[in-house]
């Protein structure tokens, strides 16, 4: 049995691109371009979340609760099919989770909310008691951020009592979900950036078009999780110590009686580190306006018209003018197949500025995650539960991910176990525990760690995934054991 991430990886292997990518990813631009500052105020948690829920995972905590059944069970978070433009995904969101497990409570306002529902008149109030002092005892294994992953592969598993398992779904798959689609929108972009072996800053502006204000904040953190220079959202630098970046709007050049005294005011500020907007009027009038106001200035960004031939013409002019040092910054409505075609032109660009296509991760706004039940038990006795519907198929059983490798280091395939199953000797297990009995015993990588995880991910994936038009499908493979497993429920579950 093999999830539908393909037929295999092409044997030979063209590593230079693998190679020239990741020797080129910006994770660390040091000198300041006038663009950004660095914010290192860490994670601040956000207020209680406990009603991020839906509904019906707290009715049937409800009804759980008043037929006193509570066992122990397993529930494994999954992407089931990959979008049809991405061969793989970047795991995110991980960090988040553990402060909502960590930090889950239901207040009194809440509690009482909750009571004037109709869905619940017919509950008691033992079972609201229980929400006062409800908490996470549970456990959890996780991928760690900046993990590459594929389609069928357990991102998050939950062991914990049957409420507790249910009441955190939505939150988790929210979560996952959102950063894991926005971080794997964004590495592309990277690599369409570095296609070249030219090493390139990209930089994230999708704030004011991002589902709202929290998902701009998150969406921010995925796409420097997955290699970006900074954001623009001064909130995400905040909580997560993200560079933050820009310089200014067209309304800055129109606040003024020219383009001339617009440059010079916001020279007059910033001195040497001024980044221009030179396309307010005219592209090749607002450079040379630049140049008139200063000797002395880093960049310029360019964010209107033919990006390309805009490109050309100011740095050839920049370079006659002796301003070879000047860094041309190309922004406006970008994304990997724009950049993909203007790298492939021959367009002299430093930097790139991308917001809505990364932060709504626009060609693919959604991704399959699902959280279901794997295994269940009571009284000691463990009942491996599974799906079998049409293309909705669930293996049984927590699972472990084996992670197997080439003599070249290039990742092979993956191997999918029963957690009972060990195969260390040959391969790297990729999910560790995080939360033991509620107990945090790992802590999460910070976004910076995660970064490198995924650098070091991306050295041993095979070239020709990086591809960003055709579909090329990673092998993950079912183990023996798990596959006799998932018949004989298969055939229990038909014969009943």
């Amino acid at each position: 049995m093999q999830y539908s991430n393909g037929p295999g990886v092409n044997a030979t292997i063209k590593l230079y691109f693998r190679e020239s990518f990741i020797s080129l990813l910006p994770f660390d631009y040091g000198a300041n371009f006038g663009l950004f500052t660095h914010m290192n105020k860490g994670l601040k948690y956000m207020e209680n979340e406990a009603l991020i829920v839906d509904l019906y995972e707290l009715t049937m905590a409800a009804g759980y609760f008043e037929q006193k059944y509570n066992p122990k069970v397993t529930f494994e978070l999954f992407i089931r099919e990959l979008p049809e433009n991405r061969n793989f995904l970047v795991a995110a969101g991980l960090e988040q989770v553990i402060e909502y497990l960590q930090n889950l409570r239901f207040s009194e306002e809440q509690i009482a909310y909750l009571k004037t529902l109709p869905n619940f008149k017919n509950i008691s109030q033992d079972f609201f008691d229980f929400l006062k002092d409800f908490r996470f005892n549970g456990n959890l294994y996780a991928v760690p951020e900046g993990t590459i992953v594929f389609a069928g592969e357990p991102l998050i598993q939950i062991e914990a009592s049957l409420i507790e398992a249910q009441i955190v779904e939505t939150f988790l798959l929210s979560t996952i979900n959102f950063q894991t689609m926005v971080a794997s929108k964004a590495v592309r972009v990277m690599h369409a950036a570095n296609l070249d072996k030219v090493q390139r800053g990209v930089m994230e502006f999708g704030s004011r078009r991002a589902h709202g204000p929290e998902a701009s904040v998150y969406a921010a953190r995925a796409a420097y999780l997955a290699g970006f220079m900074g954001t623009s959202n001064v909130e995400a630098g905040f909580r997560f110590g993200i560079p933050v970046l820009g310089t200014t709007a067209h309304s800055w050049t129109m606040a003024f009686k020219s383009e001339t005294e617009a440059f010079e005011r916001y020279q007059q500020i910033f001195g040497k580190d001024a980044t221009f907007l030179i396309d307010t009027y005219d592209t090749v009038q607002g450079a040379l306006n630049a140049m008139h106001v200063s000797e002395d200035f880093k960049a310029v960004r360019i964010d209107s018209g033919d990006l390309g031939e805009e490109a050309k013409k100011i740095r050839k002019l920049f370079d006659e003018n002796g301003y070879p040092k000047v860094k041309i910054i190309l922004s406006s409505d970008l994304n990997e197949y724009k950049i993909e075609k203007l790298i492939k032109s021959g367009t002299p660009v430093d930097f790139f500025g991308v917001g809505t296509q990364v932060a709504v991760s626009f060609d693919a706004p959604t991704l399959q995650g699902v959280y279901k039940m794997v295994e269940i038990e009571e009284k000691g006795a463990v009942r491996f539960r599974a799906k079998f519907s049409s293309r909705k198929i669930t293996l049984p059983a927590r699972k472990q991910i084996w992670r197997y490798k080439d003599k070249d280091d290039t990742i092979s395939y993956d191997l999918l176990a029963m957690v009972s199953e060990d195969y260390s000797k040959e391969a790297k297990p990729l999910l560790k525990a995080y939360i033991l009995a509620g107990l945090l015993v790992k802590k999460s990588k910070t976004v910076d760690e995660a970064r490198e995880i995924l650098r070091r991910n991306l050295a041993e994936l095979p070239a020709d995934m990086f591809n960003l038009t055709e579909k090329k499908l990673y092998p993950l493979k079912i183990s023996a054991k798990l596959e006799t497993l998932a018949s004989r429920i298969k055939q229990d579950v038909m014969e009943v």
